[in-house]
Protein backbone atom coordinates (compact mmCIF):
# COMPACT_ATOMS: atom_id res chain seq x y z
CA UNK A 1 0.00 0.00 0.00
CA UNK A 2 1.26 3.41 -0.70
CA UNK A 3 1.53 5.29 1.79
CA UNK A 4 -0.41 8.56 0.74
CA UNK A 5 -3.55 5.73 0.40
CA UNK A 6 -2.85 4.73 3.67
CA UNK A 7 -3.26 8.20 5.30
CA UNK A 8 -6.18 9.07 3.84
CA UNK A 9 -7.68 5.87 5.17
CA UNK A 10 -6.36 7.00 8.39
CA UNK A 11 -8.76 10.47 8.26
CA UNK A 12 -8.55 12.72 11.75
CA UNK A 13 -6.62 9.92 13.24
CA UNK A 14 -4.34 12.92 15.77
CA UNK A 15 -7.40 14.80 16.86
CA UNK A 16 -7.66 12.85 20.38
CA UNK A 17 -5.68 13.25 23.20
CA UNK A 18 -2.99 11.37 24.08
CA UNK A 19 0.80 10.88 22.56
CA UNK A 20 1.04 10.85 18.43
CA UNK A 21 2.77 7.34 18.34
CA UNK A 22 -0.55 6.13 20.69
CA UNK A 23 -3.19 7.72 18.64
CA UNK A 24 -1.51 6.68 15.23
CA UNK A 25 -1.89 2.91 16.56
CA UNK A 26 -4.95 3.16 17.63
CA UNK A 27 -6.24 4.12 14.21
CA UNK A 28 -4.38 1.56 12.47
CA UNK A 29 -5.53 -1.26 15.24
CA UNK A 30 -9.56 -0.10 14.14
CA UNK A 31 -8.33 -0.50 10.55
CA UNK A 32 -6.96 -3.99 11.44
CA UNK A 33 -9.84 -5.10 13.18
CA UNK A 34 -12.59 -3.73 10.89
CA UNK A 35 -10.85 -5.78 8.17
CA UNK A 36 -10.02 -2.87 6.11
CA UNK A 37 -6.07 -3.64 6.50
CA UNK A 38 -6.66 -7.36 5.68
CA UNK A 39 -4.22 -10.40 6.69
CA UNK A 40 -0.68 -9.95 4.83
CA UNK A 41 -1.55 -6.26 3.67
CA UNK A 42 2.01 -4.70 3.16
CA UNK A 43 1.97 -1.20 5.20
CA UNK A 44 4.22 1.40 4.33
CA UNK A 45 8.37 1.68 6.06
CA UNK A 46 8.45 4.26 8.49
CA UNK A 47 10.03 7.05 7.02
CA UNK A 48 7.62 6.98 3.86
CA UNK A 49 4.83 6.46 6.12
CA UNK A 50 6.16 9.61 8.23
CA UNK A 51 6.24 11.79 5.23
CA UNK A 52 2.66 11.31 4.24
CA UNK A 53 1.54 12.13 7.47
CA UNK A 54 4.10 14.86 8.52
CA UNK A 55 5.14 13.50 11.80
CA UNK A 56 8.58 12.20 12.64
CA UNK A 57 9.60 8.66 11.81
CA UNK A 58 10.48 7.82 15.70
CA UNK A 59 5.91 8.78 15.47
CA UNK A 60 5.75 5.73 13.16
CA UNK A 61 8.24 3.49 14.39
CA UNK A 62 6.95 3.37 18.24
CA UNK A 63 3.24 2.90 16.38
CA UNK A 64 4.42 -0.11 15.12
CA UNK A 65 6.36 -1.09 17.86
CA UNK A 66 3.42 -1.20 19.72
CA UNK A 67 1.15 -3.02 17.06
CA UNK A 68 4.01 -5.59 16.81
CA UNK A 69 3.62 -6.18 20.34
CA UNK A 70 -0.27 -7.02 20.73
CA UNK A 71 0.68 -9.45 17.53
CA UNK A 72 -1.33 -7.43 15.01
CA UNK A 73 1.77 -6.49 12.62
CA UNK A 74 4.68 -8.27 11.65
CA UNK A 75 7.81 -6.70 11.01
CA UNK A 76 11.01 -8.78 9.61
CA UNK A 77 14.04 -7.62 8.20
CA UNK A 78 13.73 -7.84 4.21
CA UNK A 79 9.89 -8.57 3.79
CA UNK A 80 8.99 -4.99 5.58
CA UNK A 81 5.46 -4.56 7.67
CA UNK A 82 2.74 -6.64 7.25
CA UNK A 83 -0.35 -6.82 9.01
CA UNK A 84 -0.29 -10.71 11.22
CA UNK A 85 -1.81 -13.34 9.98
CA UNK A 86 -1.60 -15.08 6.20
CA UNK A 87 -2.91 -13.30 3.02
CA UNK A 88 -6.27 -14.36 1.51
CA UNK A 89 -4.55 -16.63 -0.73
CA UNK A 90 -3.01 -18.81 1.38
CA UNK A 91 -4.01 -22.52 1.95
CA UNK A 92 -6.99 -22.75 4.92
CA UNK A 93 -5.61 -24.91 6.57
CA UNK A 94 -2.74 -23.18 7.30
CA UNK A 95 -4.00 -19.80 8.02
CA UNK A 96 -4.24 -18.77 11.41
CA UNK A 97 -7.49 -19.28 12.86
CA UNK A 98 -9.03 -16.60 16.03
CA UNK A 99 -10.71 -19.09 18.23
CA UNK A 100 -13.27 -16.52 18.99
CA UNK A 101 -14.47 -15.89 15.60
CA UNK A 102 -14.67 -19.67 14.97
CA UNK A 103 -16.59 -19.63 17.91
CA UNK A 104 -19.24 -16.77 17.77
CA UNK A 105 -20.05 -16.75 13.97
CA UNK A 106 -21.08 -19.26 11.67
CA UNK A 107 -20.18 -21.84 14.41
CA UNK A 108 -19.34 -24.99 12.66
CA UNK A 109 -21.47 -28.15 14.12
CA UNK A 110 -18.55 -30.29 14.06
CA UNK A 111 -16.11 -28.09 15.92
CA UNK A 112 -16.01 -28.49 20.00
CA UNK A 113 -16.01 -25.40 21.39
CA UNK A 114 -13.34 -25.23 24.88
CA UNK A 115 -12.92 -21.28 24.54
CA UNK A 116 -16.23 -19.27 25.92
CA UNK A 117 -16.04 -20.20 29.53
CA UNK A 118 -20.04 -19.90 30.16
CA UNK A 119 -22.82 -22.33 30.11
CA UNK A 120 -23.76 -23.11 26.95
CA UNK A 121 -27.57 -23.89 27.82
CA UNK A 122 -29.90 -22.06 30.63
CA UNK A 123 -31.24 -24.06 33.77
CA UNK A 124 -34.65 -24.64 34.38
CA UNK A 125 -35.20 -22.10 36.44
CA UNK A 126 -34.52 -19.09 33.74
CA UNK A 127 -37.28 -19.81 32.00
CA UNK A 128 -39.52 -19.98 35.57
CA UNK A 129 -38.12 -16.86 36.70
CA UNK A 130 -39.32 -15.20 33.26
CA UNK A 131 -42.88 -16.42 34.03
CA UNK A 132 -42.66 -15.18 37.66
CA UNK A 133 -42.13 -11.54 35.97
CA UNK A 134 -45.06 -11.74 33.70
CA UNK A 135 -47.79 -10.36 36.06
CA UNK A 136 -45.50 -8.09 37.28
CA UNK A 137 -45.05 -6.52 33.48
CA UNK A 138 -48.85 -6.57 33.23
CA UNK A 139 -49.15 -3.88 35.60
CA UNK A 140 -46.69 -1.50 34.32
CA UNK A 141 -48.25 1.74 33.59
CA UNK A 142 -46.65 5.47 32.55
CA UNK A 143 -43.04 4.06 32.07
CA UNK A 144 -41.27 4.23 29.10
CA UNK A 145 -38.44 2.10 30.10
CA UNK A 146 -35.94 3.86 29.65
CA UNK A 147 -33.33 3.05 32.79
CA UNK A 148 -29.95 4.37 32.05
CA UNK A 149 -28.89 3.68 35.14
CA UNK A 150 -31.09 0.09 35.72
CA UNK A 151 -34.08 -0.97 37.41
CA UNK A 152 -34.50 0.39 40.68
CA UNK A 153 -35.69 -3.01 42.10
CA UNK A 154 -32.38 -4.88 40.45
CA UNK A 155 -30.09 -1.73 41.99
CA UNK A 156 -31.65 -2.54 45.19
CA UNK A 157 -30.87 -6.40 45.08
CA UNK A 158 -27.90 -5.79 43.83
CA UNK A 159 -26.85 -3.33 46.70
CA UNK A 160 -28.19 -5.34 49.40
CA UNK A 161 -26.30 -8.44 48.05
CA UNK A 162 -22.61 -6.26 48.42
CA UNK A 163 -24.07 -5.49 51.80
CA UNK A 164 -24.21 -9.12 53.13
CA UNK A 165 -20.96 -9.98 51.51
CA UNK A 166 -19.18 -7.16 53.94
CA UNK A 167 -18.99 -4.25 51.62
CA UNK A 168 -22.06 -1.78 52.70
CA UNK A 169 -23.51 -0.10 49.20
CA UNK A 170 -26.49 1.47 48.49
CA UNK A 171 -28.59 1.41 44.67
CA UNK A 172 -27.13 4.94 43.88
CA UNK A 173 -24.22 3.20 43.86
CA UNK A 174 -24.93 0.71 41.26
CA UNK A 175 -25.21 0.62 37.56
CA UNK A 176 -26.72 -1.65 35.69
CA UNK A 177 -25.01 -3.35 32.12
CA UNK A 178 -25.60 -5.36 29.28
CA UNK A 179 -23.35 -7.64 31.05
CA UNK A 180 -19.81 -7.14 32.15
CA UNK A 181 -17.90 -6.32 28.82
CA UNK A 182 -20.15 -3.36 28.71
CA UNK A 183 -19.43 -2.36 31.94
CA UNK A 184 -15.09 -2.83 31.28
CA UNK A 185 -15.84 -0.75 28.24
CA UNK A 186 -18.16 2.21 29.72
CA UNK A 187 -15.30 2.25 32.57
CA UNK A 188 -12.67 2.54 30.07
CA UNK A 189 -14.03 5.31 28.17
CA UNK A 190 -14.63 7.02 31.98
CA UNK A 191 -11.11 6.85 33.01
CA UNK A 192 -8.80 6.05 30.40
CA UNK A 193 -7.31 8.14 27.70
CA UNK A 194 -5.17 7.05 24.80
CA UNK A 195 -1.05 6.32 26.15
CA UNK A 196 -2.34 5.93 29.63
CA UNK A 197 -0.64 2.20 31.37
CA UNK A 198 -3.03 -0.04 32.77
CA UNK A 199 -1.51 -2.59 35.24
CA UNK A 200 -2.57 -6.09 34.74
CA UNK A 201 -2.44 -9.26 35.94
CA UNK A 202 0.08 -11.53 34.01
CA UNK A 203 -2.14 -13.45 32.64
CA UNK A 204 -5.54 -12.03 32.71
CA UNK A 205 -8.77 -12.12 31.06
CA UNK A 206 -8.39 -10.94 27.18
CA UNK A 207 -11.58 -9.23 26.59
CA UNK A 208 -10.32 -6.80 29.43
CA UNK A 209 -6.48 -6.37 27.49
CA UNK A 210 -8.71 -5.76 24.37
CA UNK A 211 -11.42 -2.86 25.99
CA UNK A 212 -8.31 -1.21 27.34
CA UNK A 213 -6.34 -1.42 23.91
CA UNK A 214 -9.72 -0.33 21.62
CA UNK A 215 -9.02 3.02 24.06
CA UNK A 216 -5.17 3.75 23.46
CA UNK A 217 -4.64 2.60 26.94
CA UNK A 218 -1.23 0.39 27.09
CA UNK A 219 -1.28 -2.30 29.08
CA UNK A 220 1.32 -3.17 31.90
CA UNK A 221 1.26 -6.96 33.57
CA UNK A 222 2.16 -7.76 37.38
CA UNK A 223 1.80 -10.94 38.77
CA UNK A 224 -1.05 -12.45 39.19
CA UNK A 225 -2.47 -10.84 41.98
CA UNK A 226 -0.80 -7.50 41.15
CA UNK A 227 2.52 -8.52 43.38
CA UNK A 228 4.52 -5.24 43.21
CA UNK A 229 1.48 -3.01 42.44
CA UNK A 230 2.88 0.20 44.90
CA UNK A 231 6.03 -0.03 43.26
CA UNK A 232 4.61 -0.19 40.06
CA UNK A 233 2.45 3.38 41.11
CA UNK A 234 5.30 5.34 42.34
CA UNK A 235 7.61 4.19 39.11
CA UNK A 236 5.00 4.45 36.20
CA UNK A 237 2.06 6.38 37.74
CA UNK A 238 -0.75 4.34 35.77
CA UNK A 239 -4.00 5.29 35.29
CA UNK A 240 -5.77 2.24 36.10
CA UNK A 241 -5.16 -1.48 37.53
CA UNK A 242 -7.22 -4.14 36.90
CA UNK A 243 -7.04 -7.28 39.10
CA UNK A 244 -9.46 -10.41 39.69
CA UNK A 245 -9.23 -11.23 42.77
CA UNK A 246 -11.77 -14.74 43.60
CA UNK A 247 -11.28 -17.51 40.89
CA UNK A 248 -8.96 -15.55 38.66
CA UNK A 249 -8.93 -15.92 35.14
CA UNK A 250 -7.75 -18.10 33.75
CA UNK A 251 -5.34 -19.51 36.71
CA UNK A 252 -8.26 -19.70 38.98
CA UNK A 253 -6.39 -18.36 42.24
CA UNK A 254 -8.22 -16.85 45.01
CA UNK A 255 -6.55 -13.65 46.44
CA UNK A 256 -5.91 -13.63 50.27
CA UNK A 257 -7.85 -10.97 52.41
CA UNK A 258 -4.70 -9.46 53.40
CA UNK A 259 -3.89 -8.65 49.69
CA UNK A 260 -7.10 -7.51 49.27
CA UNK A 261 -6.87 -5.14 51.94
CA UNK A 262 -2.98 -3.62 50.62
CA UNK A 263 -4.70 -3.59 46.65
CA UNK A 264 -7.58 -1.10 48.71
CA UNK A 265 -5.06 1.46 49.43
CA UNK A 266 -3.36 1.79 46.46
CA UNK A 267 -2.91 5.06 45.31
CA UNK A 268 -4.54 3.99 41.98
CA UNK A 269 -8.05 3.64 40.76
CA UNK A 270 -8.77 -0.65 40.88
CA UNK A 271 -11.26 -2.29 39.05
CA UNK A 272 -11.59 -5.71 41.04
CA UNK A 273 -13.62 -8.34 38.14
CA UNK A 274 -15.70 -10.11 40.26
CA UNK A 275 -17.74 -12.24 37.39
CA UNK A 276 -16.21 -15.72 38.31
CA UNK A 277 -16.30 -14.84 42.65
CA UNK A 278 -19.62 -16.66 42.54
CA UNK A 279 -18.36 -19.75 40.84
CA UNK A 280 -17.30 -21.36 43.99
CA UNK A 281 -16.83 -25.46 44.95
CA UNK A 282 -19.14 -26.73 47.16
CA UNK A 283 -18.15 -26.34 50.87
CA UNK A 284 -15.48 -23.45 50.15
CA UNK A 285 -15.61 -19.77 51.44
CA UNK A 286 -14.96 -17.41 49.37
CA UNK A 287 -13.23 -13.83 51.48
CA UNK A 288 -15.28 -10.37 51.31
CA UNK A 289 -14.50 -8.11 47.44
CA UNK A 290 -11.79 -5.90 47.95
CA UNK A 291 -14.36 -2.94 47.68
CA UNK A 292 -15.36 -3.85 51.45
CA UNK A 293 -11.72 -2.71 52.39
CA UNK A 294 -11.95 0.52 50.61
CA UNK A 295 -14.35 3.33 49.03
CA UNK A 296 -12.85 3.96 45.76
CA UNK A 297 -12.44 0.38 44.85
CA UNK A 298 -14.85 -0.18 41.58
CA UNK A 299 -16.33 -3.61 41.57
CA UNK A 300 -17.88 -5.66 38.23
CA UNK A 301 -20.36 -8.41 38.15
CA UNK A 302 -22.38 -10.53 35.61
CA UNK A 303 -24.55 -13.20 35.64
CA UNK A 304 -23.14 -14.56 32.78
CA UNK A 305 -20.61 -16.89 33.63
CA UNK A 306 -22.89 -18.43 36.82
CA UNK A 307 -26.21 -18.72 34.90
CA UNK A 308 -25.92 -18.39 30.90
CA UNK A 309 -24.46 -16.65 28.72
CA UNK A 310 -27.85 -15.35 26.77
CA UNK A 311 -28.13 -13.18 30.28
CA UNK A 312 -26.99 -10.09 29.16
CA UNK A 313 -27.18 -8.94 32.86
CA UNK A 314 -23.98 -7.21 34.18
CA UNK A 315 -22.89 -3.96 36.28
CA UNK A 316 -20.99 -1.57 38.34
CA UNK A 317 -20.42 -0.67 42.19
CA UNK A 318 -18.52 2.37 42.35
CA UNK A 319 -19.39 5.96 43.97
CA UNK A 320 -21.92 7.48 43.38
CA UNK A 321 -20.31 10.48 41.18
CA UNK A 322 -18.53 7.73 39.00
CA UNK A 323 -22.02 5.74 38.74
CA UNK A 324 -23.50 9.16 37.44
CA UNK A 325 -20.92 9.64 35.04
CA UNK A 326 -21.15 6.25 33.74
CA UNK A 327 -24.79 6.46 33.49
CA UNK A 328 -24.39 9.18 31.43
CA UNK A 329 -22.09 7.61 28.98
CA UNK A 330 -24.58 4.69 29.09
CA UNK A 331 -27.07 6.71 28.12
CA UNK A 332 -25.70 7.82 25.07
CA UNK A 333 -24.85 4.12 23.89
CA UNK A 334 -27.98 2.47 24.43
CA UNK A 335 -30.12 4.56 26.79
CA UNK A 336 -30.87 1.42 29.14
CA UNK A 337 -30.87 -2.44 29.32
CA UNK A 338 -33.88 -4.66 29.14
CA UNK A 339 -36.47 -4.57 31.47
CA UNK A 340 -38.06 -8.00 31.61
CA UNK A 341 -34.76 -9.09 31.76
CA UNK A 342 -33.77 -7.20 35.11
CA UNK A 343 -36.86 -8.15 36.68
CA UNK A 344 -35.89 -11.39 36.09
CA UNK A 345 -32.31 -10.72 37.42
CA UNK A 346 -33.47 -10.04 40.67
CA UNK A 347 -35.61 -13.54 40.66
CA UNK A 348 -32.40 -14.89 39.62
CA UNK A 349 -29.73 -13.51 42.49
CA UNK A 350 -30.58 -15.72 44.83
CA UNK A 351 -29.27 -18.76 42.62
CA UNK A 352 -25.88 -17.73 42.25
CA UNK A 353 -25.63 -19.33 46.33
CA UNK A 354 -27.82 -22.26 44.94
CA UNK A 355 -25.40 -25.71 45.96
CA UNK A 356 -26.87 -27.67 43.03
CA UNK A 357 -25.08 -24.99 40.60
CA UNK A 358 -21.46 -25.39 42.88
CA UNK A 359 -22.06 -28.93 43.14
CA UNK A 360 -22.60 -29.27 39.29
CA UNK A 361 -19.48 -27.10 38.40
CA UNK A 362 -17.32 -29.37 41.23
CA UNK A 363 -18.19 -32.78 39.10
CA UNK A 364 -17.46 -30.86 35.72
CA UNK A 365 -14.22 -29.95 36.94
CA UNK A 366 -13.15 -32.99 38.23
CA UNK A 367 -14.48 -34.90 35.23
CA UNK A 368 -12.05 -32.87 33.12
CA UNK A 369 -9.15 -32.91 34.96
CA UNK A 370 -9.47 -36.65 35.55
CA UNK A 371 -9.64 -37.20 31.75
CA UNK A 372 -6.59 -35.35 31.14
CA UNK A 373 -4.72 -37.04 33.49
CA UNK A 374 -6.03 -40.38 31.61
CA UNK A 375 -5.73 -39.33 28.41
CA UNK A 376 -2.87 -36.65 28.32
CA UNK A 377 -0.69 -37.36 31.81
CA UNK A 378 2.47 -35.29 30.57
CA UNK A 379 -0.01 -31.89 30.63
CA UNK A 380 0.25 -29.78 33.75
CA UNK A 381 -2.78 -29.37 35.30
CA UNK A 382 -3.03 -27.81 38.53
CA UNK A 383 -6.02 -27.99 40.66
CA UNK A 384 -8.58 -25.25 41.37
CA UNK A 385 -11.15 -24.59 44.09
CA UNK A 386 -13.77 -22.81 42.09
CA UNK A 387 -14.08 -20.77 38.64
CA UNK A 388 -14.44 -21.86 35.22
CA UNK A 389 -11.22 -23.12 33.71
CA UNK A 390 -7.65 -24.75 33.59
CA UNK A 391 -4.78 -23.42 33.23
CA UNK A 392 -2.77 -26.10 30.98
CA UNK A 393 1.01 -26.11 31.20
CA UNK A 394 2.30 -27.98 27.79
CA UNK A 395 5.78 -29.82 28.02
CA UNK A 396 6.70 -28.90 24.37
CA UNK A 397 5.72 -26.73 22.11
CA UNK A 398 3.40 -23.39 22.34
CA UNK A 399 -0.34 -22.68 22.85
CA UNK A 400 -0.72 -21.30 19.63
CA UNK A 401 0.60 -23.64 17.19
CA UNK A 402 -1.15 -26.42 19.20
CA UNK A 403 -4.52 -24.82 18.94
CA UNK A 404 -4.18 -24.82 15.18
CA UNK A 405 -3.48 -28.42 15.46
CA UNK A 406 -6.29 -29.06 17.91
CA UNK A 407 -8.68 -27.32 15.61
CA UNK A 408 -8.00 -29.09 12.56
CA UNK A 409 -9.30 -32.56 15.11
CA UNK A 410 -12.26 -30.36 15.41
CA UNK A 411 -11.90 -28.36 18.71
CA UNK A 412 -11.28 -24.84 19.70
CA UNK A 413 -9.05 -23.80 22.47
CA UNK A 414 -7.83 -20.62 23.77
CA UNK A 415 -3.83 -20.17 23.73
CA UNK A 416 -2.27 -18.48 26.28
CA UNK A 417 -0.45 -15.71 24.29
CA UNK A 418 -3.43 -13.69 23.80
CA UNK A 419 -3.95 -13.33 27.74
CA UNK A 420 -0.44 -12.53 28.99
CA UNK A 421 0.92 -9.17 27.94
CA UNK A 422 4.03 -9.97 29.00
CA UNK A 423 4.58 -12.93 26.44
CA UNK A 424 5.03 -15.66 29.46
CA UNK A 425 2.25 -17.58 28.69
CA UNK A 426 2.97 -18.72 25.93
CA UNK A 427 3.51 -22.54 26.43
CA UNK A 428 0.00 -22.55 28.15
CA UNK A 429 -3.98 -22.91 27.23
CA UNK A 430 -7.02 -22.51 28.83
CA UNK A 431 -9.70 -24.80 29.07
CA UNK A 432 -12.85 -24.27 30.32
CA UNK A 433 -15.06 -27.34 32.34
CA UNK A 434 -18.55 -25.26 32.05
CA UNK A 435 -19.96 -27.57 29.22
CA UNK A 436 -21.67 -31.22 30.04
CA UNK A 437 -19.56 -34.42 30.94
CA UNK A 438 -20.44 -36.25 27.60
CA UNK A 439 -18.59 -32.84 25.61
CA UNK A 440 -15.86 -32.83 28.07
CA UNK A 441 -15.05 -36.39 27.23
CA UNK A 442 -15.55 -35.84 23.49
CA UNK A 443 -13.15 -32.82 23.61
CA UNK A 444 -10.10 -34.32 25.51
CA UNK A 445 -10.67 -37.75 23.10
CA UNK A 446 -9.75 -35.01 20.40
CA UNK A 447 -7.41 -33.19 22.11
CA UNK A 448 -5.44 -36.47 22.74
CA UNK A 449 -5.34 -37.57 19.12
CA UNK A 450 -4.14 -33.52 18.07
CA UNK A 451 -1.87 -34.10 20.94
CA UNK A 452 -0.17 -37.27 19.12
CA UNK A 453 -0.34 -35.62 15.84
CA UNK A 454 1.46 -32.65 17.12
CA UNK A 455 4.64 -31.36 15.59
CA UNK A 456 5.65 -27.67 17.30
CA UNK A 457 7.40 -25.27 15.02
CA UNK A 458 10.91 -24.45 15.52
CA UNK A 459 9.95 -20.66 15.69
CA UNK A 460 7.24 -19.49 15.72
CA UNK A 461 5.58 -15.85 15.41
CA UNK A 462 3.99 -13.74 18.36
CA UNK A 463 -0.06 -14.39 17.63
CA UNK A 464 -2.51 -11.55 18.06
CA UNK A 465 -4.48 -11.76 21.11
CA UNK A 466 -7.89 -12.49 20.86
CA UNK A 467 -11.52 -11.23 22.33
CA UNK A 468 -13.33 -13.76 24.28
CA UNK A 469 -15.53 -13.98 27.07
Amino acid sequence: MRPIELADRLGRWSSGRGPLYVLLASRLRQLIDDGELPPGELLPPDRALAAALAVGRTTVVAAYDLLRAEGRITRRQGSGTRVAGEPNGARAKDAPIDPFFVDSLERPDDVLHAVCAAPDEPPSFVAEAFQRIAPELGRIQDDLGYYPYGHPSLRAALAERYTSRGAPTTPDQILVTNGGQQALSLLAHALLSPGDQVLVEAPTYPGALEVFRRHGAVPRGLPVGLDGLEATVRERRPALAYVIPTYHNPTGSVLPTLARQRLASSDVPLIEDEVPADLRFPGEQVPAPIAAYGDSVISVGSLSKSIWGGLRIGWVRASTPLINRLARLRAVHDLGGDVPTQLAAVQLLPFLDDPALHQTLKARHDHLRSLLATKLPDWEVPTVTGGQCLWVRLPYGDGSSFAQTALRHKVAILPGSGLDVTGRSDQYIRLHYRASQAKLTEAVHRLAAAWSAYSPPTTHAAKRPVLVV
